[in-house]
């Protein structure tokens, strides 16, 4: 039977996921000939070759690949006795650290935050202000153990990275933000379509700039891209100034005095607000409970 070591496991998983020998060592806070000695005798342990000479860098080879799939589950249930530990030796008491996006934090975690005070006062919770993409990041990275993100659709638990089980928490309504004196400022239930001619403010990439693409086409027309901007006090002023128009989610809206925000009832876009744990450690007592918080915050903006 091979020799399966976990820790050289946990280092070949993070060489996938970063690319090179170097920035897994940067990862793991060992040196390069450390990182590559581990690999080269976990090839020895296993009796195959796990990677291959691809110009100055190396890549990993199919049995390499095999053998991740399979530790997946190792890893996956490695994660849910850590869980299973922790609600054994601290009850409902513990630390739980959230990477959220930044709307995210005044409108759910803070709230989630207080009443966890007064209903669990032995578990503390960490928060860390992260964009929507880098929260999957850290998850990943084991620095939060709780990621809330953003899709376009509401995605199934299982969809997407294996190593994550994902929770819709909320479907957050967008409005359209129009200059003060816009035609359709006044107007009664305007619709995306009346807006395909318009230019359109949203950021460049990631999961805003997905989200209001996709709701500009399933009204079916592409937007113009007029301006890039990632965060809402530029979007709102170059709205404002008449730059363009812009989604704006229901959790993100300020008031400004020269923008309108209308509703879109006929075909209302959303966003859909995700909880995300790595597999097998949304079990643990102390995760359970601050996103059982997070989903009772989510349903009071319903």
């Amino acid at each position: 039977m091979a020799d399966w070591d976990i820790r050289k496991l946990q280092i070949l998983r993070t060489l996938r996921e970063r690319g090179t020998v170097t920035a897994t060592a940067e990862a793991l806070h060992m040196t390069p000939s450390a990182v590559s000695q581990q690999l080269t005798n976990l090839s020895r342990q296993l009796g195959v070759e796990l990677l291959q000479a691809h110009g100055r860098r190396v890549r990993l080879t199919d049995a390499a690949r095999l053998v991740l799939r399979h530790a997946e589950a190792v890893f996956e249930q490695l994660e849910r006795a850590d869980a299973d530990l922790a609600a054994y030796l601290h009850g409902e008491a513990g630390e739980v650290r959230v990477g959220a996006f930044s709307t995210a934090v005044p409108a759910l975690v803070v709230p989630a935050v207080t009443a966890l005070r007064a209903t669990h006062p032995g578990i503390t919770v960490r928060v860390r202000e992260a964009e929507a993409q880098e929260a999957y990041e850290l998850l990943a990275a084991q620095d939060v153990d709780l990621a809330l993100s953003l899709a376009a659709q509401a995605p199934p638990p299982t969809a997407g990275d294996p190593r994550f089980t994902r929770v819709p928490l909320l479907a957050d309504p967008l409005d359209v933000a129009l200059p003060r004196g816009h035609p359709l400022a006044g107007a009664d239930g305007p619709r995306m379509a009346d807006l395909a001619a318009e230019p359109w403010i949203f950021g460049g990439s990631g999961p805003w700039s997905d989200i209001t693409r996709a709701a500009c086409e399933t009204a079916g027309f592409r937007p113009y891209q007029a301006h890039t901007a990632a965060g809402w006090t530029a979007i709102l002023a170059m709205v404002e100034a008449g730059m363009g128009v812009a989604l704006v989610p229901r959790m993100a809206a300020v008031p400004r005095d020269g923008v309108v925000m209308r509703e879109l009832r006929a075909d209302r876009p959303v966003r859909h607000v995700v909880a995300a744990v790595r597999r097998g450690a949304g079990e643990g007592a102390a995760v359970a409970t601050v996103l059982t918080a997070l989903r009772t915050a989510a349903d009071a903006r319903l």
